[in-house]
């Protein structure tokens, strides 16, 4: 379902680049037609996940069950049943378009007879769990949710005694680009960055049942009755010169910037991503050399009483 931007693997990244934004303003998110973007982000990001999870797995060494809360269209849930192959693992999304790809993917992985999804808006679907998490995941979704903090409480909930919940939230805006990129005014990522922090402002406010927290994750987490268990940042470095589905990538993030922030940002800045986003232009990202991917996520952990 962070600061902006954000990825989020399933429901993972809610800004107006990367989840179906609806013109300069709105702040509608269609998750089926964004359903390619995010598998091929996910899969993009996979480094970074398989890292995530080499460090859980020091936590949560043999968890029985795993639900991946917000899960999208299950590309981390799969990372999940391949980094901990004793473990059955829960997909639960309120798509079911996504969880309809979830599927296919653990069918296609030979995970299917591991992996079962659970479709339903968060966090009222999870009393449908038939047994408590020992491992709850909640890559980007929490803030999709209007009540962080009463989502928070219901996930320790659904968290067996000794059960880690880990909580993606927060961490740095992607960058593709240098801060002069040699066209137009240089510092377009950090322009953009502001106005996606405002539609991230109204996204929130707009949230059934909205309730403003300060970001203090583990503060909060510490409210749901739960114990902070440590956190940490994973970094994706993908370096110029970039592979062509990476360059396809950043064309794909850019081109939905372009799109739904087209009142937000200046006419010069728009003339600069129309640049970056013709494949006849020698300057477009289609053909520079210096394109690349430096992304940072941050995961917060925390235990129910055991």
């Amino acid at each position: 379902m962070a600061h902006l931007p954000h990825e989020h693997h399933g429901h993972q990244e809610a800004h107006p680049g990367g989840h179906g934004h609806h013109g300069h303003g709105s702040t509608d998110i269609d998750w089926g037609v964004m359903a390619p973007h995010l598998e091929a982000q996910a899969e993009l990001f996979t480094p970074l996940y398989r890292t995530v999870m080499e460090w859980l797995g020091e936590k949560v060494p043999e968890p029985g069950l795993v639900v991946d809360a917000g899960s999208g269209p299950g590309v981390v849930s799969c990372l999940f049943a391949e980094a901990f192959p004793g473990a059955r693992v829960v997909a639960v999304d309120g798509s079911e378009p996504l969880l309809e790809r979830a599927r296919a993917r653990a069918a296609r992985l030979g995970l299917a007879d591991r992996l079962r999804t659970l479709t339903g808006e968060l966090p009222g679907v999870l009393d449908e769990l038939e047994y408590p998490a020992d491992l709850l995941w909640a890559g980007n979704s929490l803030h999709h949710l209007g009540d962080q903090r009463a989502a928070l409480a219901a996930f320790a909930e659904r968290l067996a005694p000794g059960g880690t919940l880990a909580l993606l939230e927060g961490g740095l805006p992607t960058r593709f680009l240098a801060r002069d990129i040699g066209i137009g005014r240089p510092g377009l990522q950090a322009r953009i960055d502001v106005v996606q922090e405002d539609w991230f402002a109204r996204m929130r406010a707009e949230l059934p049942d909205s309730v403003a927290e300060t970001e203090d994750w583990p503060a909060l987490l510490g409210s749901a009755g739960l114990r902070p268990a440590g956190t940490r940042s994973f970094l994706l470095d993908l370096p110029a010169p970039v592979s062509d589905p990476v360059r396809a990538y950043v064309a794909a993030e850019l081109d939905r910037l372009r799109e739904a922030l087209e009142g937000g940002i200046g006419a010069e800045d728009r003339a600069t991503l129309d640049r970056l986003l013709d494949p006849a232009d020698e300057a477009s990202v289609h053909r520079r050399s210096d394109v690349f991917v430096l992304k940072a996520y941050t995961v917060y952990t925390a235990v129910r009483a055991a």
